[in-house]
């Protein structure tokens, strides 16, 4: 794959609009620089006919999807193209263009993911490029990849190590809430939520009770302490009693072990920043590109801390309260329930570049049924709907693949879809989401049936 790139002159990035297609996009771009390639580069939210089609009235001499393109592994042979990937792919998909961690039996959930096989590649071009390390871990964390095992596995590792034998790069074992390096102590604890903690997640006033019985200082001054400006002392208080209280409410040891894990720091980015820790520097991604400026994020992937680092901190701050504002819209509609699995409609309340994210953290609150999947629905602009579904590892293990089950339910009703086995996403057509529901109920029950027989 990377002699293809050697002899190709123009060159065009097609990736995805959340952290890790960012992330694949710039290192893709960065390695292209360093080549003093001519490129250009795009961010779509899928590979629908009518990006396929400009593509191949373009005509570039090379075409590189990044964090995408699985799906056309095997058809539009007129594009000239290589893949980096870690969605489902079609088994017999050509090695010699696509790089995708199921073509070698890994896991695309976990494994690897599209930051991380773009990666790989400019790796090859040249060893120089392992710099670029940090980025893919941004992506993989973006993705959710560390969440299984409370750590980054795989490939992803390799990866990790590539990243602190240059330097830029480590890992800590620390608390694995989001916000260590920029959130207050006291919201830190409040958005915790894996682990829920019991009396504690999502109540500010029980949260200020917990830490002042505990006495730990909430604010230096007029400046609130985050996590990284306590001592090892208070993080060891806050933490057993933490798991103290999991304990007394009877959640057992797996809930108490997911409070820590492995956190990954980017050794040349400010500390206290929202780009020092990988989880954070993700989010700030998505605020980018899930609200139509990804030039934005891909330029601060690419080196800028002034213009464009101002930009995506304000993007930031509305994606926050998007967020904040979604959940409770989608915890105000009632959740409705089939035989094998559980969804909400937002409609128009929720913008569909967000809905997966909603949809991930309603299932991780308190108020909904971990058994069941949950499925989230919300009108795009262009007139379909978007549809986003997150399961449990519990549920995986049980044998359900949202993305087979997904990508099965949309095509038989002119839809697309896929993704990982516990979370995948589709777009099928306004007016459809009922007989979509039925389809993929019944695709469910026949996926856990096979791990009872």
């Amino acid at each position: 794959m990377a002699d293809v790139i050697l002899k190709s002159n123009d060159i065009h990035i097609v990736t995805h609009i959340d952290a890790d297609g960012i992330t694949a996009g710039a290192i893709a771009s960065k390695s292209l620089m360093r080549l003093n390639k001519n490129y250009s580069i795009e961010c779509v939210k899928q590979l629908d006919e009518m990006v396929l089609r400009r593509l191949l009235n373009e005509n570039h001499d090379l075409v590189w999807f990044t964090d995408l393109g699985s799906g056309i592994s095997n058809t539009y042979d007129e594009i000239n193209k290589i893949i980096t990937d870690h969605h489902s792919c079609p088994k017999d998909s050509d090695f010699s263009y696509h790089l995708n961690p199921h073509l070698f039996n890994l896991d695309g959930t976990y494994d690897l993911s599209g930051a991380g096989a773009t990666y790989l590649v400019t790796k090859q071009l040249d060893k120089k490029n392992m710099d670029l390390s940090s980025l893919a871990i941004v992506g993989a964390c973006g993705d959710l990849q560390d969440r299984r095992f409370c750590r980054l596995s795989g490939t992803n590792r390799d990866i990790l190590k590539d990243g602190e034998e240059v330097n830029v790069l480590q890992n800590k074992v620390d608390i694995r809430y989001f916000g260590r390096e920029t959130r207050p102590l006291v919201k830190l604890l409040v958005y915790s939520n894996d682990p829920f903690i019991p009396g504690l997640s999502k109540r500010e006033d029980a949260c200020i009770d917990f830490l002042q019985e505990l006495g730990i200082r909430l604010k230096i001054g007029d400046n609130w302490r985050k996590w990284v400006d306590l001592d090892k002392d208070e993080r060891r208080k806050i933490i057993s009693k933490l798991a103290q209280i999991l304990l007394t409410k009877g959640f057992g040891y797996k809930a108490v072990d997911r409070l820590i894990g492995e956190t990954y720091i980017l050794n040349r980015e400010k500390p206290g920043t929202e780009l020092h820790d990988a989880k954070e520097f993700a989010t700030l991604l998505n605020s980018t590109a899930r609200y139509g400026q990804p030039e934005v994020g891909l330029n601060v992937c690419l080196g800028d801390r002034d213009k464009e680092f101002k930009k995506a901190l304000n993007l930031l701050s509305g994606h926050r309260l998007n967020l904040v504002e979604g959940l409770q819209f989608a915890k105000e509609e009632e959740i409705q329930k089939k035989t094998n699995l559980q969804y909400f409609h937002a409609k128009d309340g929720i913008r569909d570049t967000i809905i997966g994210i909603v949809t991930n953290m309603l299932l991780n609150s308190e108020e909904v049924d971990k058994n069941l999947p949950l499925i989230g629905f919300a009108y795009t602009e262009q007139g379909d709907v978007k549809v986003s579904a997150r399961s449990t590892n519990k549920l995986v293990e049980k044998g359900l693949n949202l993305s087979k089950a997904l990508k099965k339910a949309a095509k038989t009703l002119d839809g697309v879809g896929g993704g990982h086995d516990i979370a995948a996403g589709a777009t099928i057509p306004k007016g459809k989401e009922e007989e979509f529901l039925i389809l993929l109920d019944k695709e469910i029950k026949i996926q856990l049936s096979r791990d009872v027989l």
